[in-house]
């Protein structure tokens, strides 16, 4: 009897040693965990033809085709077809699949033409058409993709290969497009514009003939690589300036130090095309308990 009650009493010890030792390893992967996910930013998913709003200041609205303007906040998704509208000291943050941002201004109004990312795919297309307003670009240049990239207004088209660059349209459809790393193909031309049929010296005619009224030609198509530390302005009329040098000390302002300070920290949620399997809940050990 004394054997039997004492072969119980050391089971049960080692059972409770089994409990604390079990509880003990739980504890250790649990905080373990904790501090990796402190260190590390949680992955966000961006689907291929989305961009996440990771930064909103003030008031911003947003329309998507045939719908009403509703109020944009932090962490909604933009897609293609979507307008948008900054208001007064107003800020946004767009990121898109590839950690590449767009960011604008107060008083900006600009439409997602085309958001289409996605490295499994081998695709990196993304336009954004600004009628208003300005606009800066950060293009990731670790992405395993060649970016087609743009940024355009009524008369100019921004096309970039992993740069920063920031584009101001204003009232009256001039622009100004300044590059603070690497280089911009900037390019324009290609409206009609009325032309009447009849200019030129007068020539001798030998009777009545037709004289066709006026017509559609094209303007002169014309293209610039504006590189770091350059600038380069269009005209209301669509002409553009020779590309020519600028300096820090005539660049600065609220914008471009907000910008710059976001470009420096990026202190946001790390973008991701899919979910990992922590992301979603799924996978590891500890989810084992969930």
């Amino acid at each position: 009897m004394e054997l039997v009650l004492k072969s119980r009493i050391m089971g049960s010890r080692a059972g409770r040693i089994a409990v604390v030792f079990f509880v003990s390893i739980v504890c250790l992967l649990w905080f373990s965990q904790e501090g990796a996910a402190a260190k590390k930013p949680m992955a966000v998913k961006i689907g291929r033809g989305e961009a996440r709003v990771t930064a909103l200041e003030g008031t911003v609205q947003v329309a998507s085709e045939g719908g009403r303007w509703r109020s944009l906040k932090t962490g909604n998704i933009l897609k293609g077809g979507d307008q948008v509208k900054t208001g007064s000291k107003s800020r946004l943050e767009i990121t898109l699949p590839d950690r590449s941002f767009f960011r604008f201004a107060d008083h900006t109004n600009f439409k997602i033409i085309q958001i289409d990312v996605s490295e499994r795919a081998s695709t990196r297309n993304a336009r954004v058409n600004v009628a208003l307003g300005k606009t800066w670009a950060n293009v990731s240049k670790s992405f395993g993709v060649k970016p087609n990239i743009e940024v355009a207004c009524e008369n100019a088209v921004t096309g970039v290969r992993g740069t920063i660059y920031r584009m101001n349209v204003n009232d009256d459809k001039s622009a100004l497009v300044r590059v603070y790393d690497g280089e911009v193909r900037v390019w324009g031309g290609g409206k009609p514009m009325e032309q009447s049929a009849a200019s030129g010296p007068p020539t001798s005619v030998s009777g009545p003939v037709s004289i066709s009224g006026p017509r559609s030609v094209s303007m002169e198509e014309w293209v610039e690589i504006v590189r770091t530390m350059q600038q380069i302005s269009i005209s209301a009329a669509g002409v553009p300036g020779k590309p020519k040098a600028f300096t820090e000390a005539e660049d600065r302002d609220d914008w471009v130090d907000w910008n710059r300070a976001r470009d420096e920290n990026q202190n946001i949620p790390e973008a991701t095309q899919e979910e990992t399997p922590e992301a979603r809940g799924g996978g590891g050990f500890f989810n084992w308990f969930r």
